[in-house]
């Protein structure tokens, strides 16, 4: 499958966007920002198409999307007024700590990318390689230093790609008690050195 990768999305396209990543991080979210339908609600609602890198196939469908943040902002923001107003205040008092807890802080010079989600129907055809490259030449084409990102202990097969693609493992996060509420155990931090720009 053809496919070409630009920056964003048009406004009609928050739904699709919002329904592929959550297939891509329900397993993980489920029990903060489940059920499907109101999370979709959420992400739809924060989605900044500036901070998205869009997969799509010949005829212009969006089929998937790379996510990132800089100190400019990020694929997907929000605080708790955001969340109160899908989940109400109640629900948001537990859900916004949770949601916290896993929150990656920016360093100074380095992208962080926020997820890589590929439709089903176009998995296997070298989009998400596709996707971390374009990652990688957008934090070059922004004069950045470097990509991070973190791996789940559960999904080895991404963390295969990433060393790959020039991705070093620089320190393991346990979640701990939390381990119940994510699914996983534990992230790996991992960084890509972007090259110098000549």
């Amino acid at each position: 499958m053809d496919f070409t990768i630009t920056k964003g999305f048009a406004p009609h396209e928050r739904r699709i966007v919002a329904a592929l990543y959550w297939e891509a991080f329900a397993a993980k979210l489920k029990h903060v920002l489940g059920p499907k339908a109101k999370a979709e609600e959420f992400i739809s609602a924060q989605l900044n198409p500036d901070f998205a890198l869009v997969a799509r196939g010949p005829e212009g469908a969006v089929l998937g999307v790379a996510g990132f943040k800089t100190a400019e902002g990020a694929l997907i923001g929000g605080g708790m007024r955001d969340l109160a107003r899908v989940y109400g205040w109640l629900s948001s008092l537990l859900r916004g700590p949770l949601l916290a807890s896993v929150e990656r802080d920016l360093e100074d010079g380095v992208l962080l990318m926020d997820g890589i989600c590929v439709s089903a129907r176009a998995r296997g055809m070298g989009m998400g390689t596709a996707l971390l490259r374009a990652i990688k030449d957008e934090a070059v084409a922004q004069g950045l230093t470097a990509v991070r990102l973190d791996v789940i202990n559960t999904n080895p097969r991404a963390r295969a790609l990433y060393e790959r693609e020039g991705f070093m493992a620089i320190g393991q996060e346990d979640l701990g008690p939390f381990r119940h509420v994510f699914g996983f155990r534990s992230s790996t931090k991992m960084v890509f050195s972007c090259p110098p720009v000549p």
